[in-house]
């Protein structure tokens, strides 16, 4: 039974002298592997004490990200040992889904803020739903325009550093065929083919251009290849996305980074294991995807601590949390996206602020023990429940 003082998504209903309602607001250490982001940088966690709320961060939380104890405490936080304290908070904000080791923290009424990826995880899912936590994934969440305003930070850098480890995977002391992109006089230069022009394929096409490689982009809208061809000239070439153009420009590709989004869904499985057995071998597959159960057939998880494994000769690169290897640029970037959405949903409670802003409910996977976002049901062969606010 819910406490009397609380409403479903809202917290603990104190109002203060502006109407602002206070709630307790747990930060728990990560524990994914090699995981060095933290929920909230100290200047998100200052504006959110600023409006009367109570921020418990676990001890220890920030150090991976350059962020000490006591500039915490500086900013406003209660330090906590332990995740315990931090979980018994009306609302947890965090950057990685939960691992299984966490759900015993789940109950009702519970408000979890952070990357979800549902349709990758049936377990997860499946403990959110009995214990009836509102879960508010990140990647779901639209702006205006139709983009995924806490997805995009990652997004760039994860783009970004894709280019990046799949040049180094290319070396031959990594496994690849020793190949260097930018090529010098008198060699070819790498052919780099980028899996969607969104906002992953740009970053990475960004950097591939920059370390001098050929670059081939594939995307499903017109619009899109003229605002790439427009925003990288004669550097890249664009490319319809089906199976025809595909198999010609994987059979020559030096690297393939997989940059299919479908928010809230599973990637579509666009490289087939078909596909990597007429690649050269030591060619590198960078699956940005990953975290949507990958755009690769032959994809896995994999993490910093053991990044990279071969299947059909190909080296495959499918960090699940690639942005944590950078975590204070990763954690900046992400608390300035974030957190005019988390005061929002501190001050009016989870239920007023989605009813006020149709964008931010669109982030509600899970409410009231319901699945409430359509691709994670349809990913799970549940049924999708329409949220009642």
């Amino acid at each position: 039974m819910m406490h009397p003082s609380r409403e479903r998504g809202g917290g603990p209903m104190i109002l203060g002298p502006k109407g602002w309602i206070f709630v307790r607001i747990g930060i728990p250490k990560e524990i994914k592997t090699h995981e060095y982001r933290v929920g909230m940088n100290p200047a998100g966690v200052r504006q959110l004490c600023a409006r009367g709320h109570q921020v418990l961060i676990e001890a220890g939380a920030g150090l991976g990200s350059g962020f000490s104890d006591e500039v915490y405490a500086r900013a406003g936080a209660t330090m906590v040992a332990g995740p315990a304290p931090a979980w018994a908070s009306d609302m947890v904000i965090k950057v990685k889904e939960p691992l299984p080791e966490e759900f015993a923290y789940f109950r009702e009424g519970l408000v979890l803020f952070t990357y979800l990826h549902l349709a990758a995880f049936p377990d997860l899912t499946v403990a959110l739903l009995r214990s009836g936590v509102d879960a508010v994934a990140y990647e779901t969440i639209r702006d205006r325009l139709g983009g995924l305003p806490l997805l995009r930070p990652m997004s760039e850098i994860a783009g970004r550093m894709a280019a990046q480890v799949g040049a180094a995977c290319l070396q031959r002391t990594h496994g690849g065929k020793g190949r260097l992109l930018s090529g010098v006089p008198g060699t070819r230069r790498g052919r780099v083919v980028v899996l969607g022009g969104g906002v992953v394929g740009t970053a990475a096409a960004r950097i591939a251009i920059g370390l001098g490689a050929r670059v081939t982009i594939l995307d499903v809208s017109t619009e899109r290849m003229v605002f790439l061809e427009d925003l990288f000239g004669n550097a890249v070439e664009t490319l319809y996305s089906n199976p025809d153009n595909l198999d010609d420009v994987l059979r020559d590709a030096d690297m393939v980074i997989g940059a299919v989004l479908s928010p809230g869904a599973a990637a579509p499985k666009l490289v087939e294991r078909r596909h990597l057995r007429v690649m050269e071998p030591g060619s590198v597959l960078v699956d940005v995807a990953v975290d949507q159960g990958g755009c690769s057939e032959t994809c896995r998880p994999t993490t910093h601590e053991a990044p990279i494994f071969v299947e059909e000769e190909i080296v495959h690169y499918c960090v699940a949390n690639m942005p944590g290897a950078v975590p204070r640029t990763s954690t900046v970037a992400l608390t300035n996206a974030t957190l005019p959405y988390a005061l929002s949903i501190a001050n009016l409670g989870l239920r007023h602020a989605a009813k006020a802003d149709p964008l931010l409910a669109a982030g509600i996977n899970t409410f009231g023990g319901a699945c409430v976002c359509e691709p994670v049901a349809q990913a799970h062969g549940l049924v999708s429940t329409p949220l009642a606010l």
